[in-house]
């Protein structure tokens, strides 16, 4: 019986994750979710009661996969170069396999963004540290910069925007060609990292 039950769980979380994918969160409905999954809507209301809660399941099972690397990347030894390399690459492949991210960070950034920071320090994530040792890095290695904040918002900026923004530039730059945008995505795991050490000239 427990075994049927985590498996009913697990079905309806992967039911769940690719229809919010295909009509975003707004677009999603529970009895949406319930018809695909194949179960009576009051099955999915006794495992997650609410859309909210079910998309929030989702989330954090992914955010928790990713955030823990970037704590990884940026207190590691990598020189800055290769931190900026690992970064970006690691970002960039987790979105494209868990693209709901960035949808649920703009939506608990509008509604809960107390809830997120909860996930990111839950998941053993200190971000002033991580500021700190960015900082250690740019001084080893003669890069002036006032604030690295600035450096590190800039680098999370570039990563996050083409998968928030996916609908309008896969429409507007690719006419709706998944493929092409995602081959896009791919190149742009070269030229964000390279965009960042000619700016500041790295090594």
């Amino acid at each position: 019986m427990a075994k049927k039950h985590i498996n009913t769980e697990e079905h309806i979380l992967e039911v769940a994750r690719e229809v919010f994918m295909e009509h975003g969160f707004d677009g999603t409905s529970m009895q949406m979710i319930a018809d695909v999954a194949g179960i009576h809507k009051s099955l999915l209301h006794y495992y997650y009661r609410t859309k909210e809660r079910l998309f929030g399941q989702i989330f954090s099972k992914a955010f928790s996969q990713f955030i823990p690397h970037l704590g990884v990347i940026f207190m590691s030894d990598m020189t800055l170069k290769e931190k900026i390399y690992a970064f970006v690459d690691r970002y960039m492949d987790v979105f494209l396999k868990q693209p709901l991210i960035p949808l649920f960070v703009m939506q608990e950034l509008s509604k809960n963004p107390q809830h997120l920071g909860e996930l990111i320090r839950g998941a053993g994530i200190d971000p002033g540290l991580m500021i700190k040792n960015i900082k250690i890095a740019m001084e080893k290695e003669g890069i002036k910069m006032d604030d690295p904040r600035q450096f590190f918002i800039n680098l999370i900026g570039l990563c996050v925007f083409p998968f928030v923004a996916r609908p309008l530039i896969q429409q507007m730059l690719f006419d709706n060609d998944k493929e092409a945008y995602h081959n896009f995505i791919l190149r742009r795991k070269k030229e964000i990292p390279e965009l960042f050490i000619n700016a500041m000239n790295i090594a």
